[in-house]
């Protein structure tokens, strides 16, 4: 089944963004990032703005993020995708990111969330932001958690 994503979270004062894929079937049916109870997205971001997030409505969550700069996006557009594995993906259509320079000039640093957005890094690199690729959010991903968590604070420090 093809699958859209949702509009990117930015603004003028964005100097980070956070890419991933493509939101889960859950997000996608909320309309919200990282709706995925299980996905550590807002716990890691509660970390990074030094905020309560995790419990908070979605509409304060993206205020607090705007508040400190940061933005959310997706590496694709659309793609096929049964369920909600970043491994199924396929058909993959990346977003227009040459939109960038106008939604958000102060864009600085740009951040994949996890190794399969990262595989993307070429299409931002060549607009000339600097890139991390960072462990990825997802609840199955707690392997090490100290060392996940010491990669998303160091895009602030």
């Amino acid at each position: 089944m093809r699958k859209s994503g949702l509009q990117p979270v930015l603004d003028a004062n964005t100097e980070i963004l956070i890419l991933g894929t493509l939101p889960s079937d859950e997000s996608l049916s909320k309309g919200q990032y990282y709706a995925k109870p299980t996905n550590d997205f807002w716990k890691l971001m509660e970390a990074l703005v030094n905020e309560r997030l995790v419990g908070a409505n979605y509409d304060t969550k993206i205020q607090r993020l705007l508040a400190h700069k940061i933005g959310l996006w997706d590496v694709y557009h659309s793609c096929v995708r049964p369920g909600s594995m970043d491994k199924d993906i396929s058909e993959q259509e990346a977003n227009d990111f040459s939109a960038l320079e106008t939604l958000a000039p102060k864009l600085r640093l740009v951040c994949f969330n996890g190794k399969e957005a990262g595989q993307s890094e070429k299409l931002l690199r060549c607009l000339g932001y600097t890139i991390r690729i960072l462990p990825s959010s997802s609840g199955a991903n707690r392997r090490n958690q100290e060392d996940r968590l010491r990669c998303w604070m160091s895009i602030v420090q």
